[in-house]
């Protein structure tokens, strides 16, 4: 494939506040897997104005320096469409001295900064496998999530070569509409047959366990019943009430879909470690509700509850918070 390359810089004075690009990858938020490290560079393919372009980015964390970034694509695109899609993708457009001001303002949140200076919301670049992202990182870990979602790009998506290797989009759901859910039965199969499962065309062998019917009916959904793009257009609360609609999609899901698909501030994803970790800082370790606890999160952090939970919970990662909040054996 013969690309047209170019290279654009983000001037700090384009952004308000620090960046930490790598913590921002690396901080398990659900718009998609983390981007690959090469080098100084983290890269992935993004579409940009349906156009594929592999993207390399690098920045040194919290300075003055200028993000760099090249764009490698076989179709011409302006270099403002594609600094575009970056900033907003990486959170640049956040006013996060804003935020800081905000954090300060409650000494319960205050130290959350030092461990997570230049940490911004990681926006999705297409909303659909973010939805999926989201329903596969349900009960599953940072690291399995990450790869089912590279699992199914590899077998459904849309393959492009590049000098730096070969690159997939994310399947659209009418592809994953028509999956199968499992190629074989695993209980009838030889051992011999079971070693090939990693070549097998069928959801369950990405490893997305009981939540390949979620993604099947989801996808189904989102063809014929829900356009995804109308619910950015929504207030918060009509566009959570439409994402439950989708199955596998709890109260913790359908924020993660909005707060990392469609940027709704006041979404605040609740799970048991954000259950333990403001329970122990509001409410003396006692034992809340799940919807008790988005209530709270919502009504007490505003327009702040997304990047809130964000801060909390790598606050809780990096300071040893989380250790401390395992039950004890």
């Amino acid at each position: 494939m013969s690309c047209m390359k170019t290279k654009i810089k983000i001037e700090f004075s384009e952004f308000k506040g620090p960046f930490n690009l790598q913590i921002t990858i690396e901080s398990g938020q659900t718009s998609q897997p983390a981007w690959e490290k090469k080098g100084k560079y983290f890269q992935e393919l993004i579409l940009v104005k349906n156009k594929p372009c592999l993207i390399k980015i690098a920045h040194k964390p919290n300075t003055d320096n200028p993000v760099s970034i090249v764009a490698e694509s076989p179709y011409e695109i302006e270099d403002e469409l594609i600094k575009s899609r970056i900033m907003d993708i990486f959170g640049l457009n956040d006013d996060l001295p804003k935020l800081y001001d905000f954090l300060r303002s409650d000494p319960k949140l205050e130290t959350t900064i030092e461990f997570c200076k230049g940490l911004r919301l990681f926006k999705a670049h297409n909303v659909f496998e973010s939805v999926i992202c989201s329903i596969t990182s349900a009960h599953n870990s940072i690291k399995q999530w990450n790869k089912a979602i590279r699992l199914i790009k590899e077998k459904w998506g849309e393959e492009f070569d590049f000098p730096e290797g070969r690159f997939y989009s994310f399947p659209g759901p009418e592809v994953l509409a028509e999956a199968p859910e499992s190629e074989f039965d695993e209980a009838g199969c030889s051992p011999e047959l079971l070693k090939t499962r990693a070549s097998w065309k069928d959801l369950r062998s990405c490893r997305v366990g009981y939540r390949s019917k979620y993604i099947i009916k989801t996808s189904n959904m989102v063809q014929n019943e829900i356009d995804l793009s109308d619910i950015g257009k929504m207030d918060y609360e009509s566009a959570f009430e439409t994402v439950l609609k989708f199955p596998g999609v709890g109260p913790k899901v359908a924020d993660c879909i909005l707060l990392y698909g469609y940027s709704f501030g006041k979404a605040f994803p609740v799970d048991i470690w954000i259950s333990r970790i403001v329970s122990r800082l509001y409410f003396e370790s006692k034992k809340i509700t799940n919807p008790e606890m988005r209530t709270f999160g919502i009504e007490k952090f505003g327009e702040y509850a997304g990047y809130t939970q964000l801060y909390l919970f790598h606050y809780a990662r990096k300071s040893g918070l989380m250790d401390e909040l395992k039950p004890k054996k």
